[in-house]
């Protein structure tokens, strides 16, 4: 029988889904292969806005402070009327919601902007340090799997390879050839009529970075009556956006794009040149039917394209990617398989909602959403507020819970560990591992089976109050009274926090807690919480 090489995960596609996922599974010690057929990395900064959810994911992969320092808080909206400004307006303005704070159960609140390909490269220097790369000019032309794994056959300049691997992950895009070699539908609509010139383009003439530039004239900022360029930081380049009909498209190039400003705006003072890269696509709103066939999977803009309004697209494709990757890992070291069913069952309805949500967005054009609950208008469209409520790995006991729930994003809270230093829950969850903060008198006989000794899937800790005795050795010290607060304990509870930073478990008093957490983690890792794995 003729062998092939084999690897557990081949990864198809290199943008932010794909590029996650490969780091995801690389700090854990999972061998994989990242191929793309493009022969670089995207060059555009086309998705350009992170939502603070994705932040916290950045914070986790460890490359939160190159994201944060390549970009800059969402900038505010400058109209004009010709050369004379009308009005500056914050991003909450814009939408009706409310404005972004720190808090502590939110450390990074605003939306940050930063080119796509900016963001990319982040990720992939962070998959090199972890010893990974991406194979570029390597395009996947067949599948074919069976009940024990994948054949795939790549080529790479002029060259067949045949690949046997355990699982398969489409990230390629809209256009994905995984989605159509497993034969899943790509349901939805297209706005046919409507059109979206976008592009990264260096600007003479007195415009900041610091904005996004709203080019009208007498103020009309109908999508048919703008031209929108966006400051790009640490770089010399502007976005531009144009919306027009099928009727209007012009030719992409320079000339013909100053056209469009100079006749929609009224000005002439403003050059345009140096058109690093621009593309010229339809809305489409359109969802997979499925997210897995088998041992294939889909994620990011395989499974799920949106208008690009509200910024939600590359937001949601790396949440794809976080939420698969620790599956993938965990069933790969010896969890049951079902496990990898919960993907398509938590992220499916999320990308629904998030396709009806982007939609309406689209048609309000800059208008401000009807009055009602603006700070959770701002946690959903800043992915704060998504959650898995009511999913297979949703386990809440609580009789009457106040504040988070299992399914729900767990909080950050300032506190302090046990040699007294200052620290953040987010810094605690960092990591491949489950987290089990465990309060009041059911914690001992949970924190003894479940200890930190050593590299184990669960890190369990005893959260007590300052100057409270303590009997465990591993114990945070809720400084401020933020945790046992944001996770509204009120008595003796164990909560258990997924390695993506949703609370999986959560029980109070009256709980067979030592059981119930046995169930649980029997579905979610090896050994039942005892497996040794890598964290780097």
């Amino acid at each position: 029988m003729t062998r092939f090489p084999e690897v557990p995960v081949l990864i198809v596609g290199a943008g932010p889904a794909g590029l996650t996922l490969a780091c995801d599974l690389g700090r854990r010690g999972i061998a994989f292969r990242i191929v793309d057929k493009a022969d670089r990395l995207f060059i555009g900064s086309r998705g350009k806005g992170l939502q603070p959810r994705t932040l916290e994911v950045f914070h986790d992969l460890e490359v939160i402070d190159d994201i944060l320092a390549a970009g800059a808080p969402f900038p505010g909206f400058r109209c004009y009327d010709g050369d004379r400004v009308l009005w500056d307006r914050s991003l909450g303005q814009m939408l009706g919601i409310s404005e972004p704070a720190v808090t502590p159960d939110v450390p990074y609140p605003s939306a940050w902007i930063i080119p796509q390909w900016r963001t990319d490269e982040i990720l992939q220097a962070r998959l090199s340090r972890l010893g990974g790369k991406v194979e570029l000019s390597t395009e996947l032309i067949a599948i074919e799997q069976d009940l024990d794994g994948v054949t795939a056959i790549l080529s790479s300049n002029g060259h067949h390879e045949r690949l046997r691997v355990r699982y398969l992950v489409g990230t390629d895009g809209g256009r994905s050839f995984v989605r159509k070699a497993i034969g899943v539908g790509f349901e939805g609509e297209t706005f046919e009529t409507e059109r979206t010139i976008i592009g990264d383009v260096r600007v003479d003439g007195p415009l900041d970075h610091e904005h996004c530039h709203l080019l009208t004239r007498a103020g009309n900022t109908s999508s048919s009556g703008r031209f929108s360029l966006w400051g790009l930081p640490g770089t010399d380049y502007f976005q531009l956006v144009v919306n027009i009909t099928d009727e209007e498209t012009p030719p992409l190039t320079l000339g013909e794009l100053q056209s469009v400003l100079e006749e929609r705006s009224g000005r002439t003072d403003l050059r345009l040149h140096d058109l690093r890269w621009v593309s010229l696509y339809r809305v489409n709103v359109r969802m997979a039917d499925r997210f897995r066939v088998g041992r294939v999977f889909l994620a990011g803009d395989a499974a799920h394209v949106h208008s690009s309004a509200g910024g939600q697209g590359l937001n949601a494709s790396v949440q794809d990617a976080y939420n698969l990757g620790w599956k993938l890992a965990s069933v790969l070291a010896g969890a049951p398989e079902e496990l990898l069913d919960t993907y398509e069952a938590e992220r499916f309805p999320i990308a629904a909602d998030l396709l009806g949500l982007t939609t309406r967005w689209h048609r309000q054009d800059f208008a401000s959403p009807p009055s009602g609950d603006h700070q959770g208008s701002s946690h959903t469209m800043f992915q704060l507020s998504l959650h898995y409520r009511g999913g297979p790995l949703s386990w809440d006991d609580r009789n009457a819970a106040i504040g988070v729930r299992a399914g729900d994003r767990a909080p950050d809270a300032p506190c302090h560990d046990v040699d007294g230093r200052a620290t953040h829950l987010f810094d605690v969850f960092r990591g491949t591992h489950f987290t089990l903060l465990a309060f009041g008198g059911q914690a001992q006989e949970v924190l003894a089976q479940y200890g930190t000794g050593g590299d184990h899937w669960v890190r369990a800790y005893q959260v007590v109050h300052p100057g409270r005795s303590h009997e465990h050795q591993a114990y945070l010290v809720d400084s401020d009274g933020y945790i046992n607060r944001h996770f509204g304990i009120q008595s003796s509870s164990i909560v258990l926090i997924r390695p993506d930073g949703y609370i999986g478990l959560a029980m109070g008093d009256g709980t067979d807690c030592l059981n119930r957490l046995r169930d649980y983690l029997a579905l979610t890792i090896p050994g039942k919480g005892h497996a040794p794995h890598n964290d780097h």
